[in-house]
């Protein structure tokens, strides 16, 4: 019975340190737009894993969440988006390969990557 109660009272700490802030996550690689890929910010969600996304280069596209993608990545209206137009139709659709968190935003604007969306005003 006494080693029940030890044992309850280092759970209760364990939880303790649980439910702490996470620290600022320290920025280690940073995936940067190459050859056709294009930074982007979400407009609206269409269901079907489809979303309007508005682009730094200055179109509008429809994009999709391929499917290797589509349980891992959740995206919400507002979230900063790398994507690659497709090779048919690249003015108008595209798909989504990767979401920056947070802390990597802010260091794309620190770079200079993101100019052109603060200057756009979406």
């Amino acid at each position: 019975m006494a080693n029940f109660r030890k044992d309850k009272e280092k759970n209760k700490n364990k939880n303790k340190n649980r439910n702490k802030a996470p620290e600022q996550e320290e920025v280690f690689r940073v995936r940067t737009p190459k050859d056709r890929e294009v930074i982007g910010l979400t407009e609206q969600r269409l269901g079907g894993s489809r979303m309007r996304v508005r682009c730094l280069d200055g179109k509008t596209r429809v994009c999709r969440i391929p499917g290797r993608l589509k349980r891992s990545l959740w995206i919400r209206e507002g979230d900063i988006l790398l994507v690659e137009p497709w090779e048919y139709e690249p003015e108008t659709k595209g798909d989504i390969l990767f979401k920056y968190r947070p802390n990597q935003i802010e260091w794309l604007r620190r770079k200079g990557y993101l100019k052109d969306l603060e200057e756009a005003e979406f």
